[in-house]
């Protein structure tokens, strides 16, 4: 039973890898993407209620997280027609998680990925604006401004923590 968060982001993972096979515009595409939302959102759960979180597994989960935002990109870019401004402010966010990676490299010898509120929150809206990304930008533009806002925030997380192993 201890072992259960963790087999589901293991799952996640492969559900996530067969969305790649799947057409965008067809009900097994979607019907994936749902299990694989809620698989995210169970498995932490989990972890907290069966008293079984561990580093390993919030380590899995980020990685799963990563898996399922990376494969849902290369189906779903292409075919949608984002803004430039958007697309801009998107590479801002990669830039900022990319150099609070670099940064914990740096400090830790190790990647760190937080699950503060803000990423939750981020993780979570981006779940449900993806399909309506499809009819406006709107969604997303304010998944945006929540994902900057979470970023900072990682940013700061690994500054405290690392003034608190000093």
């Amino acid at each position: 039973m201890k072992h259960l968060p963790n087999i589901l982001s293991l799952l996640r993972m492969v559900g996530t890898v067969a969305l790649l096979l799947c057409d965008v515009v067809g009900t097994t595409f979607w019907a994936l993407y749902i299990v694989c939302g809620i698989s995210d959102i169970a498995d932490g759960w989990l972890a907290r209620k069966l008293k079984c979180a561990t580093r390993t597994g919030a380590l899995l989960d980020s990685m799963a997280d990563i898996c399922f935002v990376a494969c849902c990109a290369w189906k779903l870019l292409p075919i949608l027609e984002l803004p430039q401004w958007l697309w801009l402010w998107a590479g801002v966010i990669v830039a900022i998680k990319v150099v609070n990676q670099v940064s914990a490299v740096v400090m830790y010898g190790r990647c760190y990925f937080p699950h503060t509120l803000a990423n939750k929150v981020t993780g979570f809206l981006l779940f449900i604006a993806v399909p309506m990304t499809f009819y406006t930008v709107i969604p997303l533009a304010i998944v945006a401004a929540v994902a900057t806002f979470a970023a900072i925030h990682e940013g700061c997380v690994l500054a405290r923590a690392q003034s608190s192993h000093t």
